[in-house]
């Protein structure tokens, strides 16, 4: 039986004042992209810590995973562990303890201090994406659509902005000083977070669909398929281009403008993918992005540094605009209506596909080679292209 809302909620709702809306909405943006940086940012220093501590390529995707994992894993346990507390003070505490796990790596405690430091910031980061939504969510009510577009979009902003600062800096400072002025950028933060941050806000309930959506729980599920198999893909990609480009004769700082160019890229085709998948809808959309994608991941292995440098923006477009496409689907087949619900299951299980495939690519490279490895991402990209022919199937036969 479906469940409704009632239709006058939003009307007896009291919405807060245009500046509460503003300020809730950029203190979301910030943290989201200062996390979202810490994230991509960490990419900067794989080289340094493969050579540091001997890892391989598949140690090092499972160092990295401490973080990721973490940070997908636990995003729905700890929404519900502090779904009492509100979104103010638990983006604050979220950008605390991430800021934390940076500080624990700049100490050097070896190893077990960097593990322990990226499991850490794992768990700041994996409260900052659900809090900060429902924080918007609160704020805007049901106009909260193109505010939580502008949020994804700041995101992007952080990846493009911090993985090159922090390259730019290696060649002159080594890696702990770095981290650990990282720290004090998310402790300065979330002073400000304290501040700009409304204090209390209405809470809007969660409104619910009053029928199936096209393609019921397996259409769902295919679009969960996909959007696992795109994001793998895409980091997958990441941990390999460092040492793409410095096979290439490139150097930190060069890692960190490849890094920014792909980054930069990926902003873009957020907003550009997704005004595609609105006139093309989502198979044609997903298609042709997936295609462009293998094809590009292939031209940057024959290439030379210039090329393969004037290519990354055009694949982070591909690379990252797919997601825009898929995310926008989710409401559209949401099992049950259960919008919320819905978003937090496909955000875990992409994330955890990001933590887990790049640890199947970096076996994969150590036993038949890097070239075999990044190929293999280009693969898993066209793989995606009969997946979403299945999925736009089920929607036609629902």
């Amino acid at each position: 039986m479906p469940i409704t809302a009632p239709t006058d909620f939003f009307a007896a709702r009291q919405i807060p004042c245009p500046q509460e809306q503003r300020r809730g909405l950029m203190a979301a943006c910030l943290a989201h992209a200062l996390h979202d940086g810490y994230t991509d940012g960490l990419y900067a220093f794989l080289p340094i810590w493969q050579s540091q501590f001997g890892l391989s390529y598949a140690g090092l995707a499972i160092v990295r995973a401490l973080y990721f994992g973490t940070m997908g894993g636990l995003q729905v346990p700890a929404d519900r562990l502090l779904s009492g507390i509100s979104p103010r003070n638990t983006l604050v505490l979220s950008t605390i303890i991430a800021a934390t796990g940076l500080a624990v790596m700049a100490v050097p405690m070896g190893f077990v201090g960097l593990c322990c430091g990226l499991v850490l910031a794992g768990i700041g980061s994996s409260i900052q994406h659900p809090r900060a939504s429902q924080l918007i969510t609160e704020c805007y009510g049901d106009a909260a659509r193109r505010p939580l577009s502008l949020y994804n979009f700041s995101g992007d902003l952080g990846k493009a902005i911090l993985p090159a600062l922090i390259a730019l800096l290696l060649p002159v400072f080594a890696w702990r000083p770095i981290t650990g002025t990282l720290a004090l950028l998310g402790l300065a933060l979330s002073l400000v977070l304290i501040e700009l941050t409304p204090r209390k806000i209405t809470p809007s309930a969660a409104l619910s669909l009053d029928q199936a959506p096209p393609g019921g729980h397996a259409g769902f599920t295919w679009l969960l398929a996909i959007g696992a198999f795109d994001t793998a893909t895409r980091m997958g990609y990441l941990l390999f281009l460092p040492f793409l480009i410095h096979s290439r004769g490139g150097s930190s700082a060069t890692v960190g403008i490849a890094l920014a160019l792909l980054f930069a890229g990926g902003a873009l085709g957020k907003a550009t993918c997704g005004w595609l998948g609105d006139h093309l809808g989502i198979v044609r959309s997903v298609v042709a992005t997936e295609t462009a994608t293998s094809l590009l991941i292939i031209a940057t292995l024959f290439t030379p540094l210039s090329g393969t440098l004037a290519l990354l923006p055009l694949l982070g477009i591909v690379l990252n605009g797919t997601s825009s496409v898929l995310y926008g689907t989710v409401p559209e087949l949401a099992p049950g209506g259960e919008t919320g619900r819905a978003f937090a299951v496909f955000y875990t299980g992409v994330i955890g596909a990001g933590g887990l495939a790049p640890i199947a690519y970096g076996i994969l490279a150590d036993h038949v080679g890097r070239t075999t490895g990044q190929l293999a991402t280009a693969a898993t990209a066209l793989l995606i292209v009969p997946m979403v022919l299945q999925l736009g199937s089920s929607m036609k036969a629902a």
